[in-house]
């Protein structure tokens, strides 16, 4: 019984017939030329687009938290893809700052667009007292400095007129049939 154990376990531990592949012959020969052709053409295309989609990260971010220097950012973000990403950190790192200087400098760590947007928000009732209070502060911040540009001052004097909404109203829920028949509103 011992050497019928120790046979079954050399049998098993031999070599046995190898093979490269599941695939033979013509099926082995198409799948490789498919793959050279994905290795050859999509796989530089993937590359390229998600390196150019990771270079634009900073400018996208930039433009997200309304940071007043967008432009600068998206050109150095451009400036990246050319010189092969060595100055994508810097964009980066950028984008997440809060421009200190800017603000001491103009009054303002806010791009000019979200001056525009929180004004249509205004126009259009979306505001309440206090975000429409901040907003006119801001401005008038800006103004007393001398650093407010014509575009903003237009905003202002447009914001002037705005009066904020009023406190959201609960919903009028209607009445169930059986209230309406027996006359409770």
């Amino acid at each position: 019984m011992k050497f019928v154990r120790i046979a079954a376990g050399l049998l098993w531990l031999m070599p046995c017939a190898a093979q490269a592949s599941f695939l033979h012959g013509e099926t082995l020969d198409t799948v490789a030329d498919v793959m050279a052709w994905v290795v050859v053409f999509v796989v530089p295309v993937a590359v390229i687009v998600l390196f150019w989609l990771v270079h634009v990260m900073p400018e996208k971010i930039a433009h997200k938290r309304h940071h007043p220097q967008t432009e600068a950012i998206t050109t150095l973000c451009l400036l990246s893809l050319v010189f092969g990403g060595l100055l994508w950190p810097i964009a980066w790192l950028w984008a997440y700052t809060k421009p200190i200087g800017y603000r001491i400098a103009y009054g303002t760590d806010k791009h000019e667009d979200y001056y525009v947007d929180m004004t249509e928000k205004a126009k259009g009732g979306e505001l309440i007292d206090a975000e429409l209070a901040h907003l006119r502060a801001e401005l008038d911040a800006m103004a007393a400095k001398g650093a407010l540009p014509a575009k903003l001052k237009s905003l202002r004097e447009e914001l002037a007129m705005v009066d904020a909404a009023p406190p959201a109203a609960a919903p009028r829920i209607a009445p169930s049939s059986a209230e309406s028949k027996a006359g409770v509103a």
